[in-house]
């Protein structure tokens, strides 16, 4: 009876548990391999990375990127191209993936999101981006 009361519990709690991981964007999370396929045509491709500047400092990125703040993102818009496949990026794809939706619902081709921290995890490799030198005091 214990056994299956706890067996009943779980399930229960499953579906909260569920509702409780799903992203809160609607764009598809790509993985590395579609990711990769993205990267192999760069002419056709525009990464959009959300994070802030020591974020790309400290954990890497990808090697050319269009760095836009997502509170920035409405004043940004005229900047990106409608004639490329856009990939928004950020640490784990959650504000990228609100940034895709964003844009998606503005017409740019989204192919959808990614997270460079879950990227590297899955193998992919980052390019290590050195911060700007100091400005000399004046």
């Amino acid at each position: 009876m214990l056994l299956s009361s706890a067996a009943f519990a779980q399930q229960a709690a499953t579906p909260q548990a569920a509702a409780a991981k799903a992203p809160a964007f609607k764009a598809h999370v790509l993985t590395n391999s579609e990711f990769d396929a993205l990267l192999a045509k760069p002419d056709q491709l525009l990464i959009i990375d959300v994070r802030r500047p020591d974020e790309l400092t400290k954990i890497g990125g990808f090697p050319v990127y269009l760095s836009i703040q997502p509170a920035e993102l409405e004043s940004k818009l005229a900047w990106i191209p409608k004639d490329r496949t856009i990939v928004t990026v950020s640490n784990h794809a959650a504000r990228s993936g609100k940034v895709a939706d964003v844009l998606a619902s503005k017409g740019f081709k989204v192919a959808g999101t990614i997270g460079a921290q879950n990227y590297e995890a899955d193998g992919g490799k980052l390019t290590r981006i050195a911060p700007p030198p100091a400005k000399p005091a004046s």
